[in-house]
């Protein structure tokens, strides 16, 4: 399947920014089951492209002049396939067991915890691993703007409602409980429901038994596919998010992203994102 793609995030500030830092995630992994075709990325300032502890193509975007908006673009088209039990095959350079220390936006609960425990099993297997997902995605009704993107897997349990990234720590939370590695996606999804067309997260779940990583789509309770562009892993969100940065100065701070994404030669379908005011992030002096 040809996917075409087209991911636009406006930063706007209500003061000069004197200077910011950003990391961009925003270029899809090379693996199995996905090729990228071609990809452009626009932004301002200096870029340096390099690869981050976890196998990510990562841009160093730096900005050293006043400036009171960030305007970032990145599109181009990716082939992707069905690969076996819908499974990453590349293991990468890192362990596992890399995956299985909690990290605070995976940090369990009590209430968590027993979840865990009802409804997983260490050494998870196929099966075992969609029912965990399944009881997640039961446990978690999606409600656009129910939580914060800073908002623990904790949290968001005892709300027992969120979006996709809510729904995949709350799971990597789960089978950290277990014992078991797990990691974070960020990408793309095609798909006819518009609220989930944007910006995607799901887990990669590590099968012991198989020796490889089985991709879950938490939200929609299905093995990852040919429908998924996969951008970045990591141990949460904050390794894997597309953009993540700092800066000297600027106020408040609000976001506004569009995503188009479309199959072979079909029309871009678009989604987009409302602004969000987000958190002051300043570097340190």
């Amino acid at each position: 399947m040809l996917l075409h793609i087209r991911h636009e995030t406006v930063y706007r500030y209500d003061r000069p920014v004197n200077r910011s830092v950003q990391s961009l995630r925003l270029t899809p992994r090379t693996e199995a089951g996905q090729r990228v075709l071609a990809w452009e990325l626009q932004a301002p300032g200096r870029r340096s492209q390099q690869l981050d502890a976890f196998g990510n193509v990562m841009h160093l975007l730096s900005i050293d002049e006043p400036h009171g908006e960030i305007h970032i673009q990145v599109s181009g088209t990716v082939e992707t396939e069905d690969v076996p039990d819908s499974s990453p095959s590349a293991r990468g350079a890192l362990s596992p067991l890399v995956y299985v220390a909690e990290t605070p936006l995976t940090r369990s609960d009590a209430h968590l915890q027993q979840f865990a425990r009802e409804h997983g099993r260490a050494r998870l297997d196929r099966q075992g691993a969609m029912q965990l997902a399944g009881a997640v995605r039961s446990a978690l009704e999606y409600v656009p703007g129910a939580t914060e993107v800073y908002d623990t897997a904790a949290h968001a349990f005892s709300l027992r409602r969120g979006v996709c990234q809510d729904h995949a720590h709350v799971m990597l939370a789960c089978c950290r409980v277990l014992n078991v590695p797990a990691r974070y996606v960020s990408g793309y999804l095609l798909t006819q429901h518009d609220e989930h067309i944007a910006s995607h997260a799901w887990v990669d779940v590590w099968l012991e038994q198989d020796n490889r990583w089985f991709a879950i789509d938490v939200t929609h309770h299905a093995p990852g596919g040919p429908h998924h562009c996969r951008l970045a892993v990591g141990r949460d969100y904050l390794d894997a998010c597309p953009v993540r940065g700092v800066r000297r100065g600027g106020g408040q701070e609000t976001m506004s992203a569009t995503v188009a994404v479309s199959a072979g030669s079909a029309e871009p379908r678009t989604t987009a994102g409302r602004p969000r005011l987000l958190q002051q992030r300043q570097a340190q002096q």
